[in-house]
């Protein structure tokens, strides 16, 4: 899920730093390239599977487990099960990345989505190819595990296999295990899997340009903050720089200069997304609970919400707008937008919970509105790049919608009818922190200028 993220910039990169204009001009052909790309994602993948690798040994000799070391046992795991879903992984980056509505945002959301079924559905006896590879391994090894307890006179009725995190009441002891079998069938349905990633890795040669502009169906879009773009191609938003008769009041200054960071945060943004927002906040009325339909309506903003804090950055123009006297003032707009943002797409179910007098519900709804953006806006002054924010909204997002009340930043876990998370006052006050901590970055940054 993880590793993904990780490393699905390779082209990208290319193309940003201008390398991909010299690989054009070069003999080299698109599928040597595109599974040069592949190959350099999976060798990042596994090298931290090496890692793991490594630890292995030293967790069994500092458990005091077994004194000896097979590599070949201890190596065999990681080579039929781990490494075949890293190379799916390593040819799903390469393949986002050359499919337009793939190569961004959205498809950052798309592989979360796609990596939970494949965790969740590549461990049930169903899958296909073996899934993971993991219910081979621990079916075979919980038999052979029962027959080994057996034979060593410990009573293995009722002993259930557990893999994972597990929680147990008394300490554990250690036996005798030979390890599981490894047959035939299991080694050919991971060289499957691992042949299916490098058919995924070249499937794009049929579509991908290599950074031939002569061989692009369309001219790239202009982003607001991309380099070279002039005031007629950035829209509206940077026509409120120039202040006729004079400079305004202060508070009038604010105004401005808040409607200027939102008109920018929400630059480009389609039609059909505010369809869909719409949609979602018409709904959030017909459900019995709104509660139920906030996480909906805080999960659509995704995308835009981790602009915060990188656009200057990614779009080349942080050091013009770092000349700005008091950095403190655009960083507050900047967060306002995106609270202005995070109340408008939950303003429905806001409006249900305060009409049924559910003030618990309301206290959680303005701590989430709060939260939300002061997160992303962290994120993104001190990662400096869109895609931390995404991951780490959406496994927050995730945790919330299956009922995990500690990280429940915005009232829809429920007990007894009221809020189970964090209170109000507690997500508010990380709220503030972040934002403290995101003024800190960005004011160090800005005086070792």
């Amino acid at each position: 899920m993880g590793g993904f993220y990780l490393v699905r910039d390779a082209i990208g990169r290319d193309e940003r730093t201008r390398v991909g204009q010299l690989v054009a001009a070069t003999p080299l052909r698109t599928p040597a390239y595109l599974l040069g790309k592949f190959l350099s994602d999976f060798l990042v993948l596994a090298s931290m599977a090496g890692v793991l690798a490594v630890a292995a040994p030293i967790m069994q000799l500092a458990r005091g487990e077994s004194g000896a070391v097979d590599p070949v046992a201890l190596l065999l795991p990681f080579a039929t099960i781990t490494l075949p879903p890293l190379a799916l992984t390593a040819a799903a980056a390469v393949l986002f990345e050359t499919v337009p509505l793939l190569r961004g945002g959205v498809g950052n959301v798309v592989w979360f989505v796609v990596s939970l079924v494949l965790l969740i559905g590549g461990q049930s006896r169903k899958a296909p190819l073996g899934g993971l590879g993991v219910h081979a391994a621990t079916q075979g090894a919980a038999d052979s595990m029962r027959a080994a307890l057996t034979a060593q006179g410990v009573d293995a009725h009722g002993r259930e296999f557990s893999l994972g995190l597990t929680s147990v009441a008394r300490p554990l002891r250690t036996f005798q295990w030979d390890g599981f079998s490894v047959t035939g069938a299991f080694l050919g349905g991971r060289l499957v899997v691992l042949l299916l990633a490098l058919v995924l890795a070249l499937l794009p040669c049929l579509w991908f340009a290599r950074f031939d502009p002569a061989r692009r169906l369309t001219a790239p879009a202009v982003a607001p903050y991309e380099r070279g773009a002039t005031a007629e191609s950035t829209g509206p938003a940077f026509r409120t720089a120039t202040v006729p008769g004079g400079a305004p009041r202060p508070g009038r200054a604010s105004g401005r200069l808040l409607s200027g960071e939102l008109r920018i945060l929400l630059q480009g943004v389609s039609r059909w997304w505010w369809l869909v927002a719409a949609g979602v906040t018409a709904a959030s009325f017909a459900t019995p609970e709104p509660a139920t339909a906030l996480p909906f309506a805080w999960i659509w903003p995704v995308l835009i919400w981790s602009r915060m804090g990188t656009q200057r950055v990614e779009h080349g123009v942080e050091g013009l707008l770092g000349a700005y006297p008091a950095p403190w003032r655009g960083l507050l707009a900047e967060w306002a937008a995106g609270v202005v943002l995070t109340a408008a797409t939950g303003v429905g179910p806001l409006v249900r919970m305060a009409v049924a007098a559910d003030w618990p519900g309301v206290g959680s709804w303005a701590g989430g509105t709060l939260l939300v953006p002061s997160l992303a806006l962290a994120l993104g002054v001190a990662c400096r790049t869109h895609r931390v924010f995404q991951v780490v909204y959406l496994g927050l997002w995730y945790l919330a919608v299956n009922g995990t009340a500690a990280v429940d930043y915005m009232g829809a876990v429920r007990t007894g009818g009221l809020p189970a998370g964090p209170s109000p006052l507690v997500v508010a006050g990380l709220a503030a922190a972040l934002l403290c901590a995101a003024l800190a970055v960005r004011t160090a940054r800005h005086a070792a200028r």
